[in-house]
Parts: structure tokens; sequence; C-alpha cells
């Protein structure tokens, strides 16, 4: 059992899960009661195709893992690839038939997300720039997922793009962060084809237009002055991020950094 709590990343899940019913309290307006039930049976749903998506990274990243990461379940002989391959197909296959008991929309954002994770395991994580935004996708859907869940699709858009956006530029600065061992193993990435340079040009945008729009909860009344004080922190780290790009583990850190302090702020404001 801990083996296979183990290809699932549980840490990973949790994130996921807290995603989901920050996306449910900003589709609620801030309104807990009344919603318990939908929101937390999404932030399980979440939890096992997250599992599933990890799972089934492992399986396809198995021979590399067999030489960056020989400990992790698969490479070490923990489990084997048949069995990894069912334990993600069962936990894709759960965690999208009891999204169908909330609302089609949920049950559309499970089945799309869950052949999102398959495809960029398989095929997309290898290309330029389409792995990027697909991971861009999964993790902004979280909110889309938690706002669906409770009606409140819409109020979630705006803290999707803001998210996917953040995303796709840490993603390509850690590409270039991991250039090196990328190039090593024959992996095609954005820094690799195009060079470091562009590449860091390219995130540089991702994260502008993600602090361009930071303020639209705002400016459309979803959230108010707190949201924007707090906001304004998560721009100053995203701006660092662009300012040390020529260093990427240093962005990168302030990406991550930014991040959690604009997941912060749509907590806090979803709770005052």
């Amino acid at each position: 059992m801990i083996r296979y709590i183990e290809l699932a990343r549980p840490q990973n899940c949790l994130m996921a899960g807290i995603a989901i019913a920050i996306g449910g309290l900003i589709g609620a307006e801030g309104t807990f009661v009344g919603h318990v039930l939908p929101i937390a049976l999404a932030s399980i749903i979440g939890c096992i195709i997250t599992a599933g998506g990890n799972a089934i990274n492992d399986l396809y990243d198995a021979r590399i893992d067999a030489i960056n990461r020989p400990y992790r379940p698969i490479p070490s002989g923990k489990i084997s690839t048949n069995n990894a391959l069912i334990f993600s197909l069962s936990l894709f296959f759960i965690g999208i038939t009891l999204s169908f008991f909330i609302n089609p929309i949920c049950f559309f954002i499970a089945l799309l997300s869950s052949i999102a994770l398959i495809y960029y395991s398989h095929t997309l994580k290898r290309t330029i720039l389409w792995g990027n935004l697909c991971i861009g996708y999964l993790v902004g859907s979280t909110f889309l997922f938690g706002g669906a869940a409770v009606g409140g699709f819409v109020a979630t858009l705006v803290p999707f793009l803001l998210a996917m956006l953040a995303t796709v530029g840490r993603e390509i600065v850690k590409d270039i962060e991991d250039i090196e061992g990328d190039r090593e193993e024959g992996t095609l990435t954005m820094p690799i084809a195009i060079g470091e340079k562009r590449s860091a040009a390219i995130a540089s945008m991702f994260i502008l237009l993600t602090i361009l729009l930071s303020p639209l909860p705002a400016m459309l009344n979803l959230f108010g002055v707190t949201y924007l004080m707090i906001i304004c922190l998560a721009d100053i780290s995203f701006l660092a991020s662009i300012v040390t790009i020529k260093k990427p583990s240093i962005s990168s850190s302030f990406l991550k950094s930014g991040m959690i302090v604009a997941l912060f702020a749509f907590i806090v404001e979803v709770l005052i």
C-alpha cells in the first residue's frame, strides 16, 4: 500500500484538492454553508485524478527515472509497469465517474483533464510549448472544477487564466534551468530548440501578462481592496522573477513565491 501512496505523490494531490476548494469558495462567493458537500466531493475527485496523473507520468518516465530517480516505485521494482497502469487508469475511472454525480460541467472537466494528463505524459511532455500550456491548463483547471461544483464556473475563469499564465511562465523557466539534463536525455524543450535567451523572453511575456491581468478580479468586482493589496506583493515577486530570469533557479523561486502569495490573496478574499 505504501508504494502506491508514494506513486500517487500525496503532496501534489493535496495541493490540487486545496486549489479546488478555493475555486469552490470563489464560485460560491465565500458562502461555505450549503456548499460543503459538492466542494468536499470535488476536492476528493481532484486528489484522485491528480494521483492517476502522477502514476501515469511515472509510468512513461520509468526509463529516465531509472537513471535520475532509481528509488521511485517503478524503476526500483516495487511496482510493475502493468500494476502502475492499472492503478492509474482505475483512479481516472473512479474520479471521472464520481464527477458525474456533481454536474455535467464537472464531468466534462474531469474527463478533459484526465485525457490531458495521459496525453501530456505520453506525448506533450516532449514537445515545445504545448507541454507547458497543458500543465498551465491543468493547474488552472482546479479553480474551474471547484467553481463548477457550486454553479460558479464563470466566477473562476479569471483565476483560471491567471494561474495558467503564471504556470506556463514558470514551466518555461524550469525548462531553462534543466537544459543540461534535458539535452543529455535527448528531450526537446523550448530552450534547446530556440535557445535560452528567446525562451526567457517568452517566459517573461507570460509572467508580464499575469502581472497586467492580476487586478482584473477587482476590476470585475469579483474581489475587493484586500485582494489588490495582497496581489501587489505577488506582482513584486513576479517582477523579480523577470529581472532574475538569467538565473533560472532564482527566477523560479520568485515565481513560486508569487504564486503562493496570489493563492493566499484568493483565500483571504473569499473568507472575509
